[in-house]
């Protein structure tokens, strides 16, 4: 892996499975509430990176025929509602982006609620990032690219010029889809050779080397 020749115009991250160790109470919701319908678990890793609802509708399983909408607002009440730990580094990323005058976005699947609870309690970033694109603010998910696509316009920036950071394959695809420049995987949910099957640049274990390694 080596050093980008130039500062990244923007640094875009995920948040669930990237900032914040949040998959295991993720995964655990889902399971409950799985059971809650006396349906079988299937593997649960479909979830990671992409919008429930984007999952019932595309992916095989127990939910076919239901409305997605519906069984949603059925699964959050599952999900502990409690503040993830951070994945090591992410903090200081977030910080070095900072200092460097990169603009920072989150790019995540999740909902506005959940954003502001990961940055605040979990990340103690109180006053937040430059940008937060939500599972509210695109008509598709991860792994469409509209999510980056959006960051990139509204931070106006170049998205050859970005780097973005995934835990996920889907959210890996996404960002390639937009035109992100540099996407690197953190191996913290899907196996190292799944990242970088989607196209990851570098795969890392957390954040901590990041700073050094995208010119920040």
């Amino acid at each position: 892996m080596t050093r980008p020749p130039t500062t990244p115009a923007a640094l875009l991250l995920d948040l669930d499975g990237t900032l914040v160790d949040s998959e295991p109470l993720h995964r655990r919701g889902y399971a409950d509430w799985l059971a809650h319908r006396g349906w079988d678990v299937p593997d649960l890793s479909v979830f990671t990176g992409r919008r429930a609802e984007d999952v019932f509708v595309t992916e095989p399983g127990p939910w076919a025929g239901h409305d997605p909408l519906e069984l949603l607002a059925e699964v959050l009440p599952f999900v502990p509602d409690e503040a993830p730990a951070p994945v090591p580094g992410a903090r200081a990323l977030v910080l070095a982006a900072r200092s460097a005058g990169v603009p920072v976005a989150v790019v995540t699947s999740a909902g506005p609620a959940w954003v502001r609870l990961s940055l605040q309690e979990s990340l103690s970033l109180s006053d937040g990032v430059d940008l937060v694109v939500t599972a509210e603010d695109v008509v598709d998910g991860k792994p469409d690219p509209a999510g980056f696509a959006l960051a990139c316009s509204s931070l106006g920036v170049d998205p050859s010029g970005a780097i973005a950071v995934e835990d996920s394959p889907a959210g890996v695809r996404a960002a390639l889809g937009a035109g992100v420049g540099q996407v690197y995987g953190v191996t913290t949910t899907h196996a190292r050779d799944v990242l970088l099957a989607a196209g990851a640049l570098a795969l890392v274990d957390d954040l901590t080397p990041l700073p050094g390694l995208v010119g920040l």
